[in-house]
């Protein structure tokens, strides 16, 4: 995540552009890092308000999930 721009719009702890990776991690589980890899490398908007999330076409599937897994961590 440190060579991603995730932190641009992420922070552990509080919303900056995109919602805080803690409040990530109380919405979803493990069962939807499959779901929430792909929509770091499709981009979208619509479930944290209308600011839209860049895609990340470049970031590996593996790289991606393992991102995610992650976020699910932070607590």
């Amino acid at each position: 995540m440190a060579a991603a721009d995730c932190n641009t719009c992420h922070n552990a702890q509080s919303k900056v552009i995109g919602p805080a990776l803690v409040d990530i991690a109380k919405k979803y589980k493990e069962s939807d890092v499959d779901m929430l890899a792909k929509k770091v490398i499709s981009g979208g908007s619509g479930n944290w308000g209308t600011v839209p999330m860049t895609a990340h076409p470049d970031l590996s599937l593996d790289d991606a999930k393992a991102m995610v897994k992650y976020i699910l961590t932070v607590k």
